[in-house]
């Protein structure tokens, strides 16, 4: 193996006049990728803005996710989600993320996932890289992104989260960052002794930032500004939001939480429409329901771009639905790969790729 950041050069042209390229391939694990962006969520933020940016630009190709299910067991499955993301970030790739909600139950997380990056000009795979990581950071970026522009720059002191897991965790962590607003998080969980856990890991990120555990899952819905729903529920079982503040955001980050009611009764707001549209979330069971997309009245990029306001109406309730693009993946994982670069970590597997000609 050689460094990381001897990853990619070309080694001349062979007796046809034709560039040689590197054969090897760049490889990041988990520590590497966690090294590279720990503590970058600022800029890990920005970068997802303009993804999401480029992407509303057409600069981009993203094909529908493909979903791999297993026979008989309905809740687990392997996801695949292909992007190009053009302009300065020039790359295609792959995520390859798998959820398997039982694997908590072996001490494992729900969650595992590869990235791999390839050149636009070749095709080439140059990175495999472990996706997780990358995943839980742009979706907490996502999240945190969409907060701070839904509430039209209004502070948001108070927070409510809805199930104690790694994505959730990592969006404690972006909440946290510069300019942070938040003093108070509410807690729940179906089981209570994770959300004590999660309660405890929050207080030692932040010693001044409150934060309580609660029994029912509605009390989220009545104490606090904002609520992320980060669960792994694959059907709706929250039927009533009326115990929200006026002007409450949702960030349903699980997507098959809310029924279709609750979501026809919304101002709704997603990452994009004809991906979010799809696999029984919630916002494609209310399309079901009745035969259009009309109540969902923007993506987040036509806010980000000033095309559309922060909101429809004050008083209303805001549910901002993020399917999860690929394009996000890329410009993360990018970003990681960049600063690896950087910083000499991971390691080059040579000759990965057959000879050429």
């Amino acid at each position: 193996m050689r460094a990381l950041s001897e990853a990619g050069r070309t080694s001349g042209k062979n007796h046809y006049g034709i560039h040689m390229y590197n054969s090897g391939i760049s490889i990041l694990g988990g520590d590497e990728v966690n090294a590279a962006l720990s503590g970058r969520e600022s800029e890990i933020i920005d970068t997802v803005e303009t993804a999401y940016k480029v992407h509303a630009a057409g600069a981009s190709s993203l094909p529908h996710s493909l979903f791999l299910r297993f026979p008989n067991v309905e809740k687990n499955r392997i996801i695949a989600l292909p992007a190009y993301l053009g302009q300065d970030f020039d790359l295609a790739g792959l995520k390859w993320v798998s959820s398997f909600p039982d694997n908590l139950e072996k001490g494992l997380n729900r969650a595992s996932a590869v990235i791999i990056l390839n050149s636009s000009e070749t095709g080439r795979p140059e990175v495999i890289m472990e996706g997780s990581i990358v995943s839980a950071k742009r979706t907490a970026a996502s999240a945190v992104l969409a907060m701070r522009v839904l509430q039209d720059d209004r502070e948001t002191e108070s927070v409510g989260i809805m199930g104690c897991g790694p994505i959730s965790f990592e969006v404690v962590r972006f909440l946290l960052a510069p300019p942070a607003t938040v003093k108070r998080l509410v807690l729940f969980d179906v089981v209570r002794g994770r959300a004590e856990q999660f309660r405890d890991r929050c207080q030692e990120l932040n010693g001044r930032l409150r934060v309580e555990t609660v029994t029912e899952g509605k009390s989220l819905f009545q104490e606090t500004q904002a609520v992320l729903i980060a669960t792994t529920a694959i059907k709706p079982h929250i039927f009533d939001l009326s115990t929200c503040p006026p002007g409450a955001l949702i960030l349903h980050v699980s997507l098959r939480d809310l029924s279709p009611e609750v979501i026809l009764a919304s101002d709704n707001v997603v990452d994009d429409v004809d991906h979010v549209c799809r696999s029984q979330t919630s916002v494609h069971l209310a399309e079901q329901k009745v035969g259009n997309r009309d109540f969902i009245r923007c993506n987040l990029a036509d806010v980000l771009n000033r095309v559309a306001s922060p909101k429809q109406d004050p008083s209303l309730i805001t549910v901002f639905s993020p399917f999860g693009l690929g394009v996000l993946d890329l410009a993360v994982g990018k970003l990681a790969h960049r600063i690896a670069l950087e910083q000499g970590y991971g390691a080059v597997i040579e000759r990965f790729l057959p000879g050429d000609f």
